[in-house]
């Protein structure tokens, strides 16, 4: 595999080139602060450039057979299994994940890409019938022609293969525009698998830039039909405006403030497992992770002691060291914020059950409970090592409290009674929730999305045939029709 100061480059039409911008993203070790690579930004000229490129191959791609197109996501398939301890590696350098996180985000990367070797196939058409005697009516599904992706840092070489490997499955071309602290695991690595994978040059084109530099050039753009968006609820807002005043479709995949809910009758010992892995997994930093776990009173004591036990257990460190469980946060200045939104709610009147130190990106888990009901933090999206403990009292208790916040991704209940968790789970705001399981949970043929500020649309299985592609009718009449004058 290349080097980062190989994949440090744009890559538009099928060259590897610089940008022309007037200035560089410095692309940095979070946990060492070593410099990886520096990129000269691209341009909104370059924009232009890359999705030109993408609409002028697409057509020739959309009309290949759906055959020929599925052998080159087997091929990035088998190349990302060849390069996997590589790419292992460029995980932990830019993103600070631990081998754990990097080996579950390879796994995720590699059944989207099973996914999308059905996928190639399953733009189906219909016929349908027609009150008119002699008419055939055909629904063709045609891809949407090019869509535009930005995607996170935190996942972002699964993110970004969320939605660009299924894009181009079904025939579209795609322009990917990763987060700056994340260009390579999330966009140039993505495009020299495809690149090696044999997909035709031009097809799918990856910018390194930011907003400063282009501003809304990427969304407003007149070349994609579809743009696809997954970070938080304040920016994909403004991306859901800025795409509907073009008359754009929208895919937004936004935060979460999810709630892991331990109702009376629940194994406390496997909700703490799970409760721990909800949301410590990479340093928090999951939407779907567990900011709140909600536990019924009666089991308050026995939950908090075991709890706060396995999490001060938790190592926290250099994530080139296998037996780290918590790695750095993306950069410092995440690190700083989490620290201040702690430092508020301690404030406010909440009580710490357990905080250690933050030393540069590196923040040790945080316990806190006894938040005041109106303390803002129980209603934010924390995107870090922190988790709030919330007692109730009966369940109609406990599914105000998980319904009190503006979003909705996931969620999880735990119960001894199954059916008992499915109705509580059935009363609980979200897109997604899980019976006696943890929040975090992806699956390639499972519709992917949230309710309120947690995003607009799904992704996976046939949810993304509908958002990349559009539907055609074409109508035949056979013998002549009658008309009216």
């Amino acid at each position: 595999m290349s080097s980062f100061a190989d994949l440090a480059q744009q890559y538009i039409d099928g060259q590897w080139r610089s940008g022309t911008g007037s200035w560089d993203i410095v692309d940095l070790n979070p946990y060492s602060g070593e410099k990886l690579a520096s990129i000269t930004v691209a341009t909104a000229e370059e924009i232009d450039l890359a999705y030109r490129a993408a609409e002028r191959t697409q057509r020739g791609w959309a009309r290949l057979n759906p055959y020929a197109r599925r052998l080159v996501f087997e091929r990035a398939l088998r190349l990302i299994e060849e390069r996997e301890e590589e790419i292992t590696r460029t995980i932990i350098a830019e993103l600070g994940g631990t081998h754990l996180k990097a080996g579950f985000e390879l796994a995720l990367t590699k059944d989207m890409l099973r996914e999308c070797m059905q996928l190639s196939l399953r733009a189906e058409g219909r016929i349908l019938p027609s009150p008119t005697d002699g008419k055939e009516n055909r629904l063709y599904r045609l891809p949407v022609g090019v869509v535009g992706v930005i995607s996170p840092f935190n996942f972002p070489l699964f993110l970004s293969m969320k939605a660009v490997a299924p894009a181009l499955a079904l025939g579209n071309g795609v322009v990917l525009k990763p987060h700056q602290d994340a260009p390579v695991t999330g966009g140039t690595l993505i495009a020299r698998i495809f690149e090696d994978a044999g997909l035709p040059a031009g097809l799918l084109n990856v910018v390194l830039t930011d907003i400063a530099e282009i501003g809304d050039a990427f969304i407003e753009h007149p070349v994609p039909k579809v743009i696809s968006f997954t970070g938080s609820d304040s920016v994909g807002r403004h991306v859901a405006t800025v795409a509907a005043s073009h008359f754009k479709r929208t895919v937004l995949e936004l935060g979460g403030n999810s709630a892991l809910v331990v109702l009376d009758d629940a194994d406390v010992d496997y909700a703490v497992d799970a409760a721990v892995f909800s949301r410590f997994a990479h340093q928090g930093q999951v939407c779907m992770a567990a900011n709140r776990v909600l536990v019924d009173r009666s089991l308050i004591a026995e939950f908090t002691e075991k709890f706060v036990a396995k999490v001060a257990a938790l190592k926290v460190g250099d994530p080139q060291d296998p037996a780290t469980q918590l790695g750095p946060l993306i950069n410092t200045a995440q690190a700083d914020a989490i620290t201040a939104q702690v430092d508020r709610a301690v404030a406010d009147g909440a009580t710490v059950l357990l905080r250690g130190a933050t030393v540069g990106a590196l923040v040790d888990p945080v316990v806190l409970t006894d938040l005041p009901a109106d303390a803002e933090i129980l209603r934010r999206e924390i995107f870090g090592p922190v988790v709030l403990l919330v007692p109730f009292d009966g369940e109609e208790e406990a599914v105000r409290i998980a319904n009190d916040t503006p979003f909705g991704l996931s969620g999880a209940v735990h119960t001894g009674d199954v059916e008992r968790g499915v109705r509580f789970a059935q009363r609980i705001e979200t897109g997604m929730i899980h019976i006696n399981d943890g929040t975090i949970h992806d699956e390639p043929v499972v519709p992917f999305g949230g309710e309120k500020n947690s995003g607009v649309g799904r992704l996976n299985g046939e949810a993304t045939v509908d958002a990349f592609t559009t539907l055609k009718w074409i109508s035949i009449q056979h013998g002549r029709s009658r008309f009216p004058f």
